[in-house]
């Protein structure tokens, strides 16, 4: 995970849920490829056939709502989501993402689907490339750059105690 994040916008509504993330009938795999083949078909059925490694989900209010599956960030990383931008953030959703070194950022911001976002997470910029408009956010401390750098908190965890 680096702190700067390129990539292209997908555009998603408020109150997207982890079963529209990944639908429930897919939890009994333990296959990556397969959950990331079928993240967010409810929603945008070309989505796991389209998403790139470095794109960014832009959303509305409430992104990661429902259960507490923490395959849906899982999926969704996997598939190739670098950033997840969102209004706000349901909170265990937002620790999921975290702990599996997905960043998920809080901000409102104008940004439309295929546009293409830099996000600087060190800095606490997203500049809209598309468009150019630039919004400020909250830079990540460095504890949770850590964590993303390593690929989540487990990861960063083992590497802390040279595991």
């Amino acid at each position: 995970m680096k702190t700067e994040i390129k990539g292209k916008v997908w555009k998603f509504r408020d109150s997207i849920d982890t079963d529209v993330i990944i639908p429930g009938r897919y939890l009994r795999t333990f296959s990556l490829d397969e959950l990331a083949s079928h993240v967010m078909e409810g929603e945008n059925p070309e989505f796991a056939k389209n998403v790139q490694k470095g794109d960014v989900i832009v959303a509305g209010w409430n992104f990661g709502c429902g259960s507490s599956r923490e395959q849906a960030p899982v999926a969704l990383k996997h598939a190739g989501v670098d950033a997840i931008v969102a209004k706000s953030f349901a909170r265990i959703f937002y620790r999921n993402a975290i702990n599996v070194g997905l960043p998920v950022i809080v901000a409102d911001i104008e940004a439309e689907e295929g546009e293409e976002l830099n996000i600087n997470l060190a800095e606490g910029t997203i500049q809209n490339i598309s468009t150019g408009k630039s919004y400020t956010i909250q830079p990540f401390h460095d504890f949770m750059l850590g964590i993303l750098k390593n690929g989540g908190l487990v990861k960063h965890h083992l590497k802390k105690k040279n595991i």
